[in-house]
C-alpha cells in the first residue's frame, strides 16, 4: 500500500499582517515631512507625480510607478507643485528574507500589478471600518460586516503582487501569462478605446447611444464587455470619470466651482454640486477644504 506524504509548501514571502491601507487624493502642493517605522511600506502613484526622499536618495515617481520603504528607513513625499497626486500606501509586516529584493528599488506597475493593487484596496475597504483617506490612522478597525476571508485575501493578494514583481524583474514569468485569451485582450482593448473616447469628451454630454456608435458594438455587447473589464456600467463609468476630473481640477486650483462645472459640461453649477455630493459625500467646496486640511 502506498504511503502518502505531505509536501509542506515553501513560503518565500509571508505577509503576517497590515498596519495601514490608504488611498489619498492630495493637492498639488502636498508635503509630507517624513517618518520612519519598523515595517515595510509600499507607495504607488496612481495619478500625478511626487518626489520621494528615502535612504539618502531622491526619486521622482510618476504615474504607474511604485517604491518600497524598508523598515526604519526615513522617507518623505512632496507633490511636484503642478499635478495633484493620487497615492496608494500600504504598510505591512513581512519578515521574509526575500523582501531584501525591494530595498532601494523603483518599479513600474503593469496591468497585472495595477489590478492586484485595486483588489487589495477594495478588500481593505470591505474588511475595515477605517476610512482609507485618513492620514492620521495608525491602527485599522475591523468592519462588523466584513466579507468572509477578506483579511486573508489582502495577505494573499499582497503576496501575489510581491511574487509577481520579483518574477518579472528576474525574467521568470511563466508562458501561461502570455497565453491569455484573445477574447480577453480584445475586450480590454475595446474598453480602453471607449474610456479614451470618454476622456476626450468629458467636457460634453455623451449618451450611451453616442458611445455605442463610436465603439461599433451593439448595446448588449458593449455593456457586457465593458462591465467585465471595468466592473461597472458604461454611463456609470462616464459619470465617475467626470467627478474624478472635477476632483483633480479642484485640487490643482483650475478655476472655481462654476467654471469647473461648465468645463465638464454640466447643465448648471447646482446640478454639478448635487451630483458631486452624491458621488463623494461632500460638496465641491467641502472636498477642496478637506484636501487642504490633509
Amino acid at each position: 500500500m502506498d504511503t502518502y506524504r505531505t509536501t509542506v509548501l515553501r513560503r518565500e514571502l509571508d505577509v503576517r499582517g497590515v498596519i495601514t491601507v490608504h488611498y489619498f487624493e492630495f493637492a498639488r502642493d502636498y508635503l509630507f515631512t517624513g517618518e520612519a517605522h519598523p515595517f515595510w511600506e509600499l507607495l504607488y502613484v496612481d495619478k500625478g507625480s511626487v518626489m520621494v526622499d528615502a535612504g539618502g536618495k531622491r526619486y521622482h515617481l510618476r504615474h504607474g510607478e511604485l517604491i518600497f520603504h524598508q523598515p526604519d528607513e526615513f522617507h518623505t513625499v512632496v507633490a511636484d507643485g503642478v499635478n495633484a497626486p493620487n497615492l496608494a500606501v500600504i504598510s505591512f509586516d513581512c519578515p521574509s528574507p526575500s523582501m531584501d529584493f525591494f530595498r532601494g528599488r523603483l518599479l513600474h506597475a503593469g496591468e497585472a500589478e495595477r489590478e492586484l493593487l485595486s483588489r487589495i484596496l477594495r478588500e481593505a475597504e470591505a474588511a475595515f471600518a477605517t476610512p482609507l483617506d485618513n492620514p492620521a490612522v495608525t491602527c485599522l478597525k475591523r468592519a462588523d460586516n466584513a466579507p468572509f476571508g477578506s483579511e486573508q485575501m489582502i495577505a494573499l493578494l499582497l503576496e501575489e503582487l510581491l511574487i509577481g514583481l520579483i518574477r518579472r524583474e528576474r525574467g521568470e514569468q511563466h508562458a501561461a501569462r502570455i497565453t491569455s485569451t484573445v477574447k480577453r485582450r480584445s475586450g480590454n482593448e475595446l474598453a480602453a478605446r471607449v474610456i479614451a473616447y470618454m476622456e476626450e469628451n468629458a467636457g460634453g454630454s455623451l449618451t450611451f447611444s453616442d458611445i455605442c456608435r463610436f465603439s461599433a458594438q451593439s448595446a448588449t455587447n458593449l455593456k457586457t464587455i465593458f462591465k467585465s473589464v471595468t466592473g461597472m456600467g458604461v454611463m456609470e463609468y462616464y459619470r465617475r470619470l467626470k467627478i474624478e476630473m472635477a476632483k483633480k481640477m479642484l485640487r490643482e486650483g483650475e478655476g472655481n466651482v462654476t467654471q469647473i462645472a461648465d468645463r465638464l459640461g454640466y447643465a448648471s453649477v447646482h446640478y454639478f454640486s448635487r451630483y458631486f455630493k452624491q458621488a463623494t459625500g461632500m460638496t465641491p467646496t467641502e472636498y477642496t477644504l478637506s484636501v487642504q486640511m490633509k
